[in-house]
């Protein structure tokens, strides 16, 4: 566990919290007296498999909007958007 002065984790709280994010645990001192310990929630387990994935490279965090597909679907006059849907997964 790293210790840090309160004024250097005020001036770069973004930097320590991503490190906390990594693993890291730290205790906040003021005037060298230990006042805080800030260390990573767990995760909730419901969300174990998509940090596998992410760490395996075969998948990313989103990063925006969707880019959509790339065969857009034609749209056919007289039809029902279900319907054309249906005939695209045949």
């Amino acid at each position: 566990m790293q210790t840090i002065g309160v004024r250097e984790f005020k001036a770069r709280l973004s930097h320590h919290l991503r490190r906390v994010r990594a693993g890291h645990s730290l205790i906040v001192t003021d005037r060298g007296r230990p006042v805080a310990s800030i260390q990573p929630v767990d995760a909730p387990r419901d969300t174990d498999w998509v940090r596998v994935l992410v760490a395996e490279g075969k998948g990313a965090w989103g990063t925006g909007k969707p880019k959509g597909t790339e065969r857009p679907i034609a749209a056919a006059p007289g039809k029902r958007a279900s319907d054309i849907v249906s005939e695209d997964r045949r």
